[in-house]
Parts: C-alpha cells; structure tokens; sequence
C-alpha cells in the first residue's frame, strides 16, 4: 500500500502536549492528523494530574471537615464513599474527552485512534496497516510508571493501579520519595489510611529545597505519615492477603551492606518510583533517532531530533516532566513551524511546580544549595514559618514555611520556595514576578493583603 501524503504534520500521542501541538498546527491551516491509542489526555487527564487532583480535593474536604468538628461543628467523622466519589471523578474525565473530540472536530484534525510505528524517517504505519506520510512528525507519547525488578514485586501496584482502589486500604506502604509518592501518601493518610513512605535517599522530593522539605516531613509526622530514609527494598512477600516490605538499611548513603528488616504487615504497596518513556515501540531504530539509556528521546532546545523534520516533547524526551511545560513546548514548536516564528521556542529556567501534598509544596527559581553553588557569598535568604489562621484555630500543629533567595547587592530574587495552606494558588502570581525579574525591594514596596499566607512573602524581614 502506498503512503498517504495528505497532511502536513503527524502526531503520535494524544496526551496534553500532542492535543496542544494538533490544534495550534490547525489554527495556522496545517492539515493535521493525531494518532493515539489510548485515551485522550494521556497520563495527565486519565491516570495523573486530574484525577489526583480530584482525590487531593476529596481529601482536603475530609481533613477540613475534621477541623470544622474541632472548632465546634457538629459533625460525624468523615467518610468518603469511594465508588460515588470515583463515579463523579470519571464522569468529570468523561467530559474532558467529550471536549477534546469536540474540539478536534471544529479544528479539522483527523484523529485515528490507533498505535503507530515508524517505517522510515517520514513514514508512519498505524495498527491497521494505513501508512502515513508528512515533512513534520511529532512524538509524543509520554511515559509510564516503572517498578523495580525484585522478588515479589508483582504484589504491589503502581499509580496507576492507585486509581483502581475502591477505599483506602488500613495500612500502606509507598516506595519512593518523589512527587507521586509524596501526593499519594497525603491523600491516602487524609482518607483514614495508615502510610508509610520507603525513600531510598536521606531526603524527600529531591530538587526541592532542603529546609521546606525538612519542615514538610514533621508536617506528615503530625499527620501520622512516618518516613523510613535510607530504606532499600529488596523484596516484598505474602503473608496471606497482606504484604510485608523487606528493606535493607543503608549504613551509608547508597551502601547496599547494612541489615535486612521486615516492616509490619501492609494491606497495600505502591511502587512510586519513578517513570520511564514510552519509546520501545515506535519504530524508531528505522530512523537514526537517538535516545538516551533510558530510551528518552534526544532533543534539543527547539524540540528537534537528530533527524530532520522528526521533532519530541513531554515525558517521551528528557526535559521537565510536567503536563504544561510539554504544552508550551508543543505550542512554541508549532509556532516555529507553521506560525511564522522562526526563534519560537521554550524557555526552560524557571518554571513553576507544585507538588500537591498535605500542606502542598511548590518552587520557582534555584534553591539555596544551587543559588550558593552558582553565586558563592553573594546569596541572601529570607524566610518566614507561620501557622495559617485556620490552623491556629485549631490548635493544628501543622506549619508553612515561605522561603526568598536573592542574589547580589540589589537582592534579585531567583527563587521563591513555598510549603503551606494555599501555595498552589499564590505561586502562580510570584512565579510572573520573578519570570519577569523582581527584587527583595519590589517585594517590600508592594502592600500586604491582611490576613492571608500570601502577605507573608512581601513581609519578610
């Protein structure tokens, strides 16, 4: 069969960042087609960002309906239903797809609902056999959760498996020390589990700066989250329907000779421990293009392969793995390409993220360690750690910690590192700010907003 040639761009993955590269390349009259073989959204609508965020959100009601019982509410405990919460969770996602079909619909670009493999630098053939050409061609197909290859790892779940639970099992043990494993564990302990995190390392959320982290961890242990650093698991084993975790202790950092332990019994294991590119199947030794060990695809600043006219973004590459960096990527790429913008492309230095714990945790900019390690002595920091008004309330012992860096005798602000109540919704306005280029001076020049958290980072002393 010959190939077609009827488009002008292909994209392979239906994820956020090839849905926003399909409809920007229509709106500049680029003929479009989006090969997916899963659900539309990918990662981030189906098994990531929006349904965590729906039961981050569920857990939050819990915990505020436990403090309101506190300050003199009558209330019963609170307890979620699982399968009616998750049945308003899925029909929320529902409609997410019914918009994006809608949406391709309006914008002319033919979806083909089906896999798809390279048989040449600019040809693609899809699970029905159809080959299909074009001068552009975008990978996109994201990543998957990984597990460690160790005895008994098959009676454990990933996060995506985490999606799948109908209620919150009594007694949980997460293995990992990053964004998933952090945000599943608020979540489960808010529902009324019993969480345990296994974290390889001597530190939580690596990247995040060391004093936020360190504040957060005595947050969760009020919570009752305990944290085993330095826990290398090497095994899990059945003890009749429940799981015990065998670890061995690191006696120094990344040493693999301290003594094995077996925790408790646990109900459930979630292997957060990391993701790894979906890759493997597309064909691509049938075009030069190159991939790092871990089969990220290589690309330059501009989103380009080694291979002209072959281009990648999000999880599938080895940039920042974040739903709205692989969207700005895609949208910046498309502008180059089809838009008449020939020095389109993304800016990758401060980019803003959110890790939605209990309290949530987010950052801009350098931490201290890297601010000090690219700018010696002339770093400055300002920090301010508080209890949020409702907390007080409470007499909850959980605290915020809201952290500046600058840099140089005019006190330029390159970091600003948030941990509390609301940080998820106050970092979005600072992160402007400082993308923009702010000092410790503008910061105290701008008037508070009393009584809120947010005031505290134009207070700080």
């Amino acid at each position: 069969m010959s190939a077609r040639m009827d488009f002008d761009l292909i994209v392979i993955g239906g994820g956020s960042g090839g849905l926003a590269a399909a409809f920007r390349a229509s709106h500049y009259g680029a003929r479009v087609v989006l090969l997916s073989a899963g659900e539309l959204g990918g990662t981030c609508v189906n098994v990531g960002c929006v349904p965590k965020k729906a039961m981050w959100l569920a857990a939050e009601l819990s915990t505020r309906i436990e403090m309101a019982a506190q300050l003199g509410f009558t209330l019963p405990p609170p307890v979620l239903d699982w399968r009616e919460f998750t049945t308003h969770r899925q029909r929320y996602i529902g409609n997410i797809h019914t918009s994006y079909r809608q949406r391709l619909d309006a914008a002319g670009v033919a979806l083909m609902p089906t896999h798809a493999r390279f048989i040449a630098s600019d040809t693609v053939v899809t699970g029905d056999g159809v080959k299909l050409q074009a001068p552009q061609i975008l990978i996109a197909t994201g990543g998957r959760p990984w597990r460690p290859d160790f005895p008994g790892a098959e009676l454990g779940i990933d996060s995506d498996g985490f999606f799948n639970l109908c209620s919150a099992p009594a007694r949980v043990a997460i293995v990992g020390g990053g964004y998933i494993a952090v945000e599943l564990a608020g979540v489960l302990q808010s529902l009324g589990s019993r969480v345990e995190l296994f974290v390889r390392g001597q530190q939580l959320l690596d990247g995040f700066d060391e004093d936020l982290t360190a504040q957060f961890v005595d947050d969760c242990l009020h919570y009752g989250t305990r944290t085993h650093f330095g826990a290398h698991v090497t095994a899990l084993t059945a003890d009749g329907e429940r799981i015990v975790v065998r670890t061995r202790e690191a006696v120094e950092p990344d040493s693999l000779d301290g003594p094995l332990f077996d925790s408790p019994l646990f109900d459930s294991v979630i292997f957060a421990t990391g993701r790894r590119p979906n890759s493997g199947d597309l064909g691509l030794e049938h075009t030069g293009v190159m991939t790092d060990a871990q089969g990220h695809v290589l690309v330059d600043d501009r989103q380009r392969t080694n291979v002209d006219g072959i281009h990648a973004i999000g999880d599938v590459t080895d940039r920042v793995a974040l739903t709205p960096v692989a969207i700005a990527a895609a949208r910046r790429l498309m502008d180059r390409l089809f838009g008449g913008q020939p020095d389109a492309r993304l800016d990758y230095d401060n980019i803003p993220t959110i890790v939605f714990a209990h309290p949530p945790l987010g950052k801009i900019g350098l931490t201290e360690a890297e601010a000090r390690d690219r700018y010696g002595d002339s770093v400055r920091t300002y920090s301010a750690g508080f209890r949020p008004m409702l907390h007080a309330l409470a007499d909850s012992p959980q605290r915020s910690l809201f952290k500046l860096v600058c840099v140089g005798d005019d006190e330029r602000v390159v970091g600003i590192h948030l941990l509390g109540e609301g940080a998820d919704e106050i970092l979005q306005g600072f992160a402007v700010a400082l993308k923009r280029g702010i000092s410790k001076r503008d910061l105290d020049d701008t008037i508070a907003i009393h009584p809120t958290s947010a005031e505290e980072i134009v207070l700080m002393r």
